[in-house]
């Protein structure tokens, strides 16, 4: 159960190693044949309904430790990234983010990610950088001012953008969202609770690193808002 990427991994090779013998042997048979068949993705939609079945036996034995599925949920969605960038599968095809969507297992992903995202606020905000901008001594790169915090932040909800962007259908994708926009929020509360602690030093350095932070978070999210 702690070792999800040895069978993906394997499935993957076995992808990689017999693209040239389906596309040189098999394929020319179908096509001869008048077959519409694509040999390698035939090949490759077999071996993921395998994985699909090992994921719905799987699940159920890990779904409440945290340690384990949140493995589980990162190597199958490396395996999904690799299925579809490097080997062409093809997005109608059953794939692992249908069982990833399924309620009992969709519902516990929402929960661990977000009590990983909010351990990871905590981290940025203690942090003693947060209120430095990275950047801060190269001046054509730093023109915002942004502070590590902030910076660190919008990565973050970046990186559960990119996460949950496969999902096959729009309400599972919405909840991620949802997921994302009480995440803002939470942050917006902690930038207030700081700047109540500044309000006397108006012009201190961290009073203005939180104005900097918000000026860069509304920038941002502006930018995203093309983003269907």
């Amino acid at each position: 159960l702690n070792k999800p990427e040895w069978y993906l991994t394997q499935v993957l090779m076995w992808i990689g190693n017999h693209a040239k013998f389906l596309d040189e042997k098999i394929q020319p048979i179908l096509d001869k044949a008048g077959s519409s068949v694509n040999a390698g993705l035939e090949f490759s939609r077999g071996l993921v309904m395998l994985i699909l079945e090992k994921l719905a036996a799987d699940i159920p034995c890990l779904l409440y430790d945290d340690t384990l599925f949140c493995h589980l949920v990162d190597e199958v969605l490396f395996f999904e990234r690799e299925l579809y960038s490097v080997h062409g599968y093809l997005s109608s095809f059953p794939s692992c983010m249908h069982i990833l969507s399924e309620e009992s297992c969709f519902q516990r992903w929402l929960t661990v990610e977000k009590k990983f995202a909010l351990q990871k606020m905590d981290s940025m905000l203690s942090s003693e950088a947060a209120w430095v901008s990275q950047y801060k001594d190269i001046t054509d790169v730093d023109e915002m001012k942004v502070p590590d915090c902030a910076e660190t932040f919008m990565t973050l909800l970046l990186v559960i953008t990119d996460r949950y962007k496969n999902l096959p259908t729009a309400s599972r994708k919405l909840q991620f969202l949802g997921l994302q926009k009480e995440l803002v929020d939470d942050f917006r509360i902690r930038l207030t609770q700081v700047m109540k602690e500044e309000t006397r030093a108006s012009l201190g350095f961290r009073y203005c690193a939180i104005l900097n932070a918000v000026n860069y978070i509304a920038t941002v999210l502006a930018d995203w808002a093309d983003n269907v």
